[in-house]
């Protein structure tokens, strides 16, 4: 573990309402916020859910925005701001998986701004240029297990014109409430639980491995990955397991917390692909997971080791912990019916360069334990395409 700097600032979470059926409480946590005329955003495909039809008469002045991408980009945003605005709402309720979450985040903050979103990248300061009284009041209902978004200080959302996911921050987009209720998961299928479920685990891993110090954040991953190795494989086959969903639930909610800490390469390129190629992001981490961990190898021994005793990995059976983690990743991705290589999912190599070359320019490369140049990215990117872990 690397030595403590003599100077450092944490973040961490809000108010969590965690059980079944606090749903419920969404309208005494509306008025404690002030929320009269919410605008309610969720994703296209959630629209029609029984759960969304279920919230609407709980806040009846409230008004449903569903025009939100699986990879929610600006003019998502515009719409949503158009909305809210149109509507004379006066607070954002976002309710689905990490596409509506962010972009009701990004919604949230945008409606009492006057720059254009793309000046609020997380770069520098530019957080600085946001006025912080335009934020809308923002509520987080999450319905899958994976992104943890609401707990999150930013917004994922794809730049239609340069085809880059960028990362939108301010302090102030952490919801005010968050509603963790494990019955509004049930109805999320096997394969969208897998997928949502190893990206809480990549979440987990890319943050403890990352190089930061940030200790609260190491613990709290460990714990995650602990509770997804245990709890994801009963809510992949059997869905209405409720203590398994609320577990993973759980994990997901403290992987986001944890990368506050940083993420790695599995995320500097699933950022790009995502944006030129539209595939979920969860997917896309589940893919790229154990590549990333082979090309670190040599920066991650230790981490790895700490990660084997934890997860109680048997490393005598293998010889060595390293070995013994991939065995046990590439086990447990089969058994989730996670495709083996990007090619099965319709990626190919003809942009590759161009994927390397931007993820060498996602902020989530800084936190990578190697330093990788876009050769690297390109190498990795290639064995990913083809299934070639060596």
């Amino acid at each position: 573990m690397p030595n403590p700097p003599k100077a450092n600032q944490w973040h961490y979470p809000t108010d969590i309402i965690f059980g079944e059926n606090r749903i419920q409480e969404l309208p005494q946590l509306c008025a404690q916020l002030n929320i009269h005329n919410a605008l309610i955003v969720c994703d296209q495909g959630l629209a029609k859910f029984d759960f969304i039809q279920a919230i609407l008469p709980l806040l009846p002045e409230s008004a449903l925005f569903s025009e939100v991408k699986a990879n929610p980009n600006g003019a998502n945003v515009e719409a949503g701001v158009s909305a809210y605005q149109q509507g004379k709402h006066d607070g954002v309720v976002a309710v689905g998986g990490g596409s509506a979450l962010d972009a009701g985040k990004a919604i949230a903050l945008m409606v009492g701004q006057r720059l254009p979103i793309w000046d609020f990248e997380d770069v520098g300061d530019n957080w600085r240029r946001v006025k912080p009284e335009g934020i809308a009041p923002l509520i987080a209902v999450p319905t899958t297990a994976g992104t943890g978004s609401e707990v999150g200080r930013t917004a994922v959302i794809v730049d239609e014109q340069s085809q880059l996911k960028k990362i939108i921050f301010h302090p102030k987009m952490l919801p005010a409430k968050v509603i963790l209720d494990p019955v509004l998961t049930l109805g999320l299928p096997a394969g969208l639980t897998a997928a949502t479920g190893i990206d809480a685990f990549v979440h987990s891993f890319e943050a403890f491995c990352a190089t930061a110090y940030h200790p609260m954040a190491d613990g709290i991953a460990l714990e995650s990955m602990a509770l997804i190795k245990q709890w994801l494989p009963i809510a992949f086959s059997k869905g209405s397991d409720l203590s398994a969903r609320s577990h993973m639930q759980t994990a997901s909610m403290m992987g986001a917390t944890a990368f506050q800490k940083g993420l790695g390469a599995v995320h500097a390129l699933a950022h790009p692909l995502g944006a030129v190629y539209d595939k979920h992001h969860g997917l896309l981490n589940a893919i790229l997971l154990p590549y990333v961990v082979m090309t670190n190898r040599s920066a991650i021994g230790d981490k790895v080791e700490t990660i084997c005793r934890y997860l109680d990995l048997d490393i005598q059976k293998s010889g060595q912990a390293f070995e013994a983690f991939m065995e046990w990743l590439l086990a447990f991705r089969m058994a989730l019916k996670i495709p083996h290589s990007l090619a099965e999912i319709g990626i190919d190599e003809i942009r590759a360069q161009e994927i390397a070359a931007k993820a060498l320019m996602d902020p989530s490369a800084r936190g990578n334990p190697l330093a990788l140049n876009q050769s690297d990215y390109h190498a990795l990117l290639i064995r990913a395409i083809r299934g070639e872990l060596k």
